[in-house]
């Protein structure tokens, strides 16, 4: 994976990251998933479905839906 690249002003204090996309997109699934997981109606959704064992599988989904 790519290092980080930190964005400075012209005083040398940094002021922005650039961040591998790859890292991004981990970034927002993990905070996604925090963020639902506050909700104990989403938590027990998530969970239901964790535990299921019929439908399509999520390369299937992604497939199906074209992205």
């Amino acid at each position: 994976m790519n290092t980080l690249q930190y964005v400075s002003d012209e005083n040398g204090t940094p002021t922005a990251v650039i961040v591998p996309i790859e890292l991004w997109h981990e970034l927002a699934t993990e905070h996604e998933t925090l963020y639902l997981l506050k909700s104990d109606v989403m938590k027990n959704r998530l969970l239901h479905a964790r535990q299921r064992h019929e439908g399509i599988s999520s390369e299937i989904a992604r497939e199906t839906l074209g992205i």
